[in-house]
């Protein structure tokens, strides 16, 4: 289980991240779609931050449900996104 703290630098918590990241692009564990879009938004404000960020790819209806799950989260700064996204690895990806 991948750990950290609001005590952690901005390396640490970054460095966290990214073995986070790692754990959940390696995984074989078939999430639900409803999972991926919090993965993605989550992903996504933490390494976009407040950028804008519109989804690409040709089936609008899934790009609008990525739009959907980016604007529920808009209120997170990226530090928080990273965290949310490293408890979503911990809850879901089991090694």
């Amino acid at each position: 289980m991948l750990k950290y703290s609001y005590n952690m630098t901005q390396e640490e918590l970054d460095t966290a991240f990214e073995a986070a990241f790692e754990r959940a692009s390696n995984t074989k564990i078939k999430l639900p779609d409803d999972l991926k879009l919090h993965f993605y938004a989550y992903y996504k404000r933490a390494t976009i931050g407040s950028q804008r960020h519109s989804p690409s790819g040709e089936i609008q209806l899934r790009n609008a449900f990525k739009l959907n799950a980016l604007l529920q989260i808009q209120h997170l700064s990226q530090n928080d996104a990273k965290r949310m996204y490293i408890d979503l690895v911990n809850k879901h990806i089991v090694d």
